[in-house]
């Protein structure tokens, strides 16, 4: 019944239907209502990446016609938040690489054009938490939330669509970097690219075919680094941070053109099957045809992984039959190599996934940052 309803709740909120209704009723206020339009944005000052974000908020305002209600808030609590030194110092080393990238100059305070609405930030933090989230370095339009600058596209976007942009027709402000797939770099082949992955992430779900195509192309040896999801390491998941990474998921599915949104969640013994089968899959040398496999059925098709017969399926399209999965189910030392893939993620100053190593160079953590291992790779940086 949980999974039932689990997955009917997946099915609603990341359907078009529902995004489209949900926009015309939160938009009613300003359409008929004579309010004007109202986005919030939620800065943390000891936060990097609300420094940057914060950095190129007045350009937004210029452009469109909104009020920004901004707020300062706390940190995000720890289960919101897990980890939170080696979060700092991640978050330090990324926010930096980001400004570079996008010719950000990010400041210690706020732009004076930005006028604070909430000073105190437990107050902040309250009204954060009132409208549904926990992070900091977010905005808040009409029921829709965007955290960093990586998805300040999409709020352009949906700004643009309601008609409030003053001057229709000019490129985004900040647009996600993509994939160039340039000509292989003469050390390209002789390279490794880990790929710390889980069976319960929708984020690795995006991330596992385009990690596959980009080691294909640039003759990397790519190796799967499984770990069991956070919630089964003891590391609780609270439910607005669930909603919020359901969502993004789905839009991030449909910039990218894949199927996503009908999810039976695999938490507990499908998961620990499915990493029984991929440990034997990868000796195989098919692991990432199961990876996909199995990502796909239970974030795209609804497939339950918790029946053998869909674990079968999804084995055989790695090539393994039903005497192989059997073997597999019983052979429990995927279990210490995914305890030695956490603390090699750890030692690279990670802990969550989808995470990813270039050889002689710094792990990243996200599906929405591959583009950088692509630019290590073709020698754009080495950080």
């Amino acid at each position: 019944m949980r999974s039932i309803i689990s997955r009917a709740f997946s099915r609603t909120i990341t359907s078009d239907a529902w995004r489209t209704s949900q926009r015309a009723l939160r938009g009613i206020p300003r359409r008929i209502g004579g309010n004007g339009p109202i986005v919030h944005y939620f800065h943390e000052d000891e936060d990097p990446y609300s420094r940057l974000l914060a950095a190129v908020l007045p350009s937004i305002i210029d452009r469109y016609r909104i009020s920004l209600h901004c707020h300062r808030v706390t940190a995000p609590d720890t289960t919101a938040a897990p980890d939170k030194l080696r979060l700092r110092d991640w978050a330090e080393r990324d926010a930096a690489r980001l400004a570079r990238h996008f010719a950000i100059q990010a400041s210690d305070s706020l732009p004076s054009s930005l006028h604070l609405s909430t000073r105190d930030p437990a107050r902040g933090a309250n009204v954060r938490r009132k409208l549904g989230h926990y992070q900091s370095a977010t905005l808040y339009f009409e029921g829709e939330w965007h955290w960093g600058i990586d998805r300040l596209h999409y709020l352009e976007k949906r700004l643009q669509q309601a008609g409030l942009d003053r001057d229709p027709g000019r490129e985004l402000l900040i647009a996600p970097p993509a994939l160039r797939f340039s000509a292989r770099p003469p050390t390209a082949g002789k390279l490794t690219l880990d790929f710390f992955c889980s069976l319960r992430s929708p984020y690795t779900y995006l991330a596992a075919e385009r990690v596959r195509h980009l080691a294909d192309h640039y003759q990397l040896e790519l190796r799967l680094r499984y770990l069991l999801p956070m919630v089964m390491r003891g590391l609780p998941v609270p439910f607005a941070k669930r909603k919020y990474i359901l969502l993004d998921s789905k839009r991030e599915a449909d910039r990218l053109e894949m199927p996503f949104g009908d999810v039976a969640d695999p938490v507990g013994s499908p998961v620990e099957n499915g990493l029984a089968i991929l440990h034997a899959a990868i000796s195989l040398g098919s692991g990432s045809a199961f990876l996909e496999a199995f990502l796909r059925g239970v974030f795209a098709e609804g497939r339950d992984a918790g029946r053998r017969t869909t674990l079968q399926s999804f084995a055989a399209q790695a090539g393994l039959d039903a005497e192989r999965v059997e073997s597999a189910l019983k052979n429990v030392e995927w279990r210490t190599i995914a305890a030695l893939n956490r603390e090699q993620l750890l030692d690279q100053g990670l802990w969550g996934v989808p995470s990813f190593q270039l050889s002689g160079h710094q792990a990243v953590w996200g599906q929405d940052r591959l583009w950088m291992i692509e630019q290590d790779l073709l020698g754009g940086t080495n950080e």
